[in-house]
């Protein structure tokens, strides 16, 4: 399958490319590692305006109107420079809290806007993690009964990836839906994990060819050596086959093709984490490189909102 944008999603993702970059995320990565969430709170404000949340909510509720393809755009540039925060979560509660009536007008116009981080945690004996909790103005609860706004978080729980905070959502707070939209929400979900790992990969890759091109052994760049070459080729290959599948599943929005396209982007992103740790030696291993940044990103989201396991079964209709 041959995938091409058309001019204006191209120039959508130009210009999110042109926000992201003058915003230093490394830097605020590294604030909201540590709790201090004013600089990726203002980001997340300016993606917002961009309209980049506003294409996972309904046109009356203050959003583009649901347009998976062009969220899929936006989000892979998001982990290209590895944004922090709750990004699919988000994404997942606006679907989760369109119910047509008084919890949209509440909750989705903010969430449209940027001004409202969401969280969503699945109960787990007694309570459930969510990512952000502490830095998030709405946090919903799967239970049992239904969907539950959990009234706060719990103290912070240590995380691989600094941009990814966990967080226990205890599910004690109002039920605000007994029947919500559980299995759209993990669709739309699982494509932002997706996009994201898209993205990621390809800013590993991106790094890892410019530190290979400029790193020398034996007086010549690493990157001239044969078995460097074709490390790097497999993951390009790895990125192309999944970049399609990314952006066909978003076209069908089928449970089964956002699984497997979430499957291939992640194992790519994974690869190109791989390679990035092993071409860069030793300092590919230190959390003051930034490259850990998205070494660490790609790995938990291979593992967000399903497992490699979890999506082939999918794929395969086995759940």
């Amino acid at each position: 399958m041959r995938f091409l944008l058309d001019t204006e999603q191209r120039d959508f993702a130009d210009a999110l490319r042109g926000l992201l970059t003058a915003a230093d995320t490394p830097r605020v990565v590294r604030e909201w590692s540590r709790g201090e969430h004013a600089g990726g709170r203002a980001l997340w404000g300016r993606i917002g305006e961009a309209g980049v949340f506003g294409l996972a909510v309904p046109e009356e509720y203050g959003g583009m109107g649901r347009r998976p393809v062009e969220l899929a755009v936006a989000l892979t540039e998001l982990g290209r420079f590895a944004v922090p925060g709750p990004v699919a979560e988000t994404v997942a509660a606006a679907v989760l809290l369109d119910d047509g009536e008084g919890l949209a007008k509440r909750f989705l116009p903010g969430i449209a806007s940027g001004e409202t981080v969401a969280t969503v945690a699945f109960e787990r004996h007694g309570y459930g993690f969510g990512l952000d909790g502490d830095a998030a103005d709405v946090r919903l609860a799967a239970t049992p009964e239904g969907l539950r706004l959990s009234p706060g978080a719990g103290a912070v729980r240590r995380s691989l990836d600094p941009a990814r905070r966990l967080t226990p959502l205890f599910p004690v707070g109002d039920l605000i839906s007994t029947e919500p939209p559980w299995a759209e929400a993990l669709t739309w979900a699982r494509l932002a994990t997706a996009a994201q790992a898209l993205g990621v990969g390809l800013a590993l890759l991106d790094r890892t060819v410019a530190y290979v091109r400029q790193r020398t052994q034996f007086g010549v760049p690493v990157g001239s050596f044969q078995a460097v070459r074709h490390r790097l080729a497999d993951v390009r290959i790895a990125l192309e086959f999944a970049r399609p599948l990314v952006f066909g599943a978003a076209v069908t929005m089928t449970p089964s093709d956002v699984a497997a396209a979430k499957l291939s982007a992640c194992e790519a992103a994974y690869a190109g984490a791989r390679a990035a740790l092993q071409l860069h030696g030793a300092i590919g291993y230190t959390a003051e490189y930034d490259l850990s940044l998205w070494v660490t990103k790609a790995r938990t989201l291979r593992g967000a909102w399903g497992t490699p396991e979890e999506c082939r079964e999918t794929v395969l209709g086995r759940r």
